[in-house]
């Protein structure tokens, strides 16, 4: 069902409960049955639940992983839960470890990391500390909406700022202009990458797949606005929707070119655990007419399922479409004159250890 602002409608069920309720309406008179349509039909294009925000009392904030095929080690993630709403995120199923829902919890009940910057400086004056690449951030998008009142991430920015510790961000949102004067000063050092994530230029698509974000004028314009501050800038195409927005893939590198994008990069959609429904639901609400196209090409990508876990062809699918957009994106880039390897090598030597009272040291 539609909820206006939303990228879902609905809260499906949590993989990991093993009590579900259904509710058996199949000996309700003909009569009622009509009137629950009715009732259903009325709702369509409702006004969603406002979001919640929930304190997350972390003790660490430095995430690790391994994946062989992710550019890095470390990430920070101020907020868990995301409005940003994209019908698409793989980041959805993670709600599902805090007891709640991949669908309308995801993008309405958001947990707030409020000592994120405070444990960051921690773990960085930490002598265990080796100074490299922190994504900003791994999960969720650290410039949401809610972070233009909180400032979580900016604070975080400030302090990798301070210690000159080299940062990657990956967003949608033109919020992270805001943050020009820290990223102007890692971009001194050569420690910062931004990367804004654009997946199509059509508004009207956006406003329905990704309601919350800015929209793909605005991204451009963060683009434009980090690129004249002299802070590196690049392009995400980021997901690539086989048969519905993959032909897109050239325009939008030439539009991010334009703007001052210097390098870029590629994801596939990826539709892990429950979001498959959930993204087959949002087809079939917006764009039911594409609904089977996508779907087809999605298996054709995916070994015949919706989604392919294994390290390596979980980011770009694997078979003759695979290799087409591959070479699709190799080519526009070249056009554009872009950097497709997307990938860039920051430096970490100008790194100076903060002190746990909050102090620079400048002699270490």
């Amino acid at each position: 069902m539609r909820v206006h602002g939303r990228g879902t409608g609905t809260n499906p069920g949590n993989r990991f409960e093993e009590i579900h309720l259904e509710e058996d309406l199949s000996g309700l008179p003909p009569e009622e049955l009509a009137a629950l349509a009715a009732d259903l039909e009325r709702g369509r294009g409702r006004r969603g639940p406002p979001p919640v925000y929930l304190r997350d009392a972390s003790r660490t904030i430095v995430s690790r992983n391994a994946s062989p095929d992710i550019p890095f080690d470390r990430s920070v993630n101020p907020y868990r839960g995301c409005t940003h709403g994209c019908a698409y995120c793989y980041a959805r199923p993670t709600h599902e470890f805090l007891g709640m829902s991949a669908g309308l919890d995801f993008e309405t009940k958001i947990l707030v990391k409020e000592d994120a910057p405070a444990l960051l400086r921690r773990e960085l004056a930490r002598r265990s500390w080796t100074p490299q690449v922190v994504a900003l951030s791994g999960v969720t998008d650290p410039y949401q909406p809610v972070e233009r009142t909180l400032g979580i991430t900016r604070g975080c920015i400030e302090v990798l700022a301070e210690t000159r510790n080299p940062v990657a961000i990956v967003t949608k949102n033109h919020l992270v202009t805001r943050d020009i004067d820290h990223l102007a000063e890692l971009a001194r050092h050569d420690a910062v990458v931004v990367m804004v994530s654009v997946t199509t230029l059509d508004p009207d698509l956006v406003g329905k797949l990704e309601p919350r974000t800015s929209r793909p004028a605005r991204r451009l314009d963060a683009i434009r606005t980090l690129a004249e501050a002299g802070i590196p800038v690049g392009v995400l195409v980021a997901p690539v929707i086989p048969g519905l927005t993959d032909h897109e893939m050239p325009r939008i590198l030439e539009a991010a070119a334009a703007a001052g994008a210097t390098r870029a990069s590629k994801v596939m959609l990826r539709l892990p655990y429950g979001l498959g429904d959930l993204f087959e639901a949002w087809l079939e609400e917006h764009v039911p007419t594409r609904r089977e196209r996508v779907l087809g090409r999605i298996r054709e990508l995916r070994g015949g399922g919706r989604n392919d876990p294994r390290f390596g062809a979980r980011m770009r699918g694997e078979g003759i479409w695979a290799e087409q957009l591959d070479r699709l994106f190799a080519v526009a880039c070249r056009k554009a004159g872009l950097d497709g390897d997307g990938r860039r090598a920051l430096s970490t030597e100008a790194f100076r250890r903060p002190r746990t009272d909050g102090q620079l040291d400048l002699f270490v």
